[in-house]
């Protein structure tokens, strides 16, 4: 005897393989993974996620970008790698880490040189940045995505401390956390603190335990991070402008089809967008909740810092340790007043 199917039984499967066929459809023809150190609720976390939401909705769904906060797919050093090898596409980072191959590219963030954001932007666009960022490309296959100076970092940087100082002499022998940087801890060291390399997301607990005292961070970046709540003083010392440059795969780049390069390009000028205006917008209401739980803010006369490193690259100058050029385009490229 033959089995009656109900008419909702059939209606039911068939708009199950409807649906099943539409999503099919709509699945992403690209798929990049894009790693971040940030927790994915700070200001730089939304940003990014902006960006991937722009490219899946400027795509029709053609394209993906998924982001994986908090370091999850390992640190700076193992992500560069999987970056050099096609397995992570994008890494919103300060472009002076792809000194990791071309070692004038730690240039792009030296200390207590650049006399504003404005200078600072000013030289990513200057001929001799783009020189550098080309051997790059050549020599890992990396990039930076659009403009390095799209995304807000910042706006300013600061030192959290256990230790407040209000002047380079108190501020000696401060054990201070470093990035993988070796100009930066040259710089730190020559000022005369005590460097130690350690991971971003290895700095609360480092701080804690007492194997550093200090960190250098973007003021935007303190609060979700949780900094203040190990090392209550927060001293601005304005060490360098920052951006965050998109790290790219070239090759994964220019393999896109013209429209979704298109596409990637836009999101990645709208996301920058939405970065200036998210950090610039919550600042003000981060440093007062931080206030409210105790935290001494500070902005000391920074004239005995500069000083110092005026003797520091003049030295370098004079060693033939500074690249060729640099000086030079750093009065070039600095704002008429």
């Amino acid at each position: 005897m033959t089995k009656l199917v109900s008419f909702g039984r059939v209606a039911g499967l068939a708009l199950a393989v409807t649906f099943g066929m539409i999503s099919a459809s709509q699945a992403a023809e690209v798929t990049w993974r894009m790693a971040t150190k940030q927790p994915a609720e700070s200001d730089e976390g939304k940003a990014f996620q902006r960006f991937a939401d722009k490219v899946a909705e400027l795509s029709d769904g053609r394209m993906e970008v998924k982001v994986f906060p908090n370091e999850q797919l390992g640190k700076t050093e193992a992500i560069l790698e999987q970056m050099q090898a096609g397995t992570i596409h994008l890494y919103p980072e300060g472009s002076a880490f792809l000194a990791k191959w071309v070692d004038d590219m730690k240039f792009s963030s030296a200390p207590f040189l650049f006399e504003s954001r404005e200078h600072w932007s000013n030289f990513m666009q200057s001929d001799l940045y783009k020189g550098w960022l080309a051997d790059v490309e050549e020599t890992a296959g990396v990039t930076v995505l659009g403009d390095p100076a799209a995304y807000m970092r910042g706006p300013y940087r600061v030192m959290v401390t256990k230790k407040p100082w209000n002047s380079l002499a108190e501020m000696q022998g401060t054990k201070l956390r470093m990035h993988p940087n070796q100009l930066a801890s040259d710089v730190w060291t020559h000022l005369g603190a005590e460097v130690r390399t350690l991971g971003w997301t290895e700095v609360y607990s480092s701080i804690k335990q007492g194997i550093v005292e200090a960190v250098n961070s973007p003021i935007g970046l303190v609060e979700s991070m949780k900094f203040y709540e190990v090392a209550p003083n927060v001293i601005r010392h304005n060490e360098y402008p920052q951006g965050i440059g998109f790290i790219m795969n070239a090759g994964a780049f220019n393999a896109l089809p013209d429209d979704l390069k298109e596409v990637v390009a836009q999101a990645h000028a709208e996301g920058g967008k939405y970065s200036m205006e998210l950090t610039n917008a919550n600042l003000e209401a981060s440093i007062n909740r931080m206030k409210d739980k105790g935290v001494t803010f500070a902005e000391p006369d920074l004239s005995d810092f500069r000083a110092s490193m005026f003797e520091f690259y003049r030295e370098r100058e004079a060693n033939g340790e500074m690249p060729a050029g640099f000086l030079d385009a750093i009065e070039a490229t600095r704002p008429s007043s």
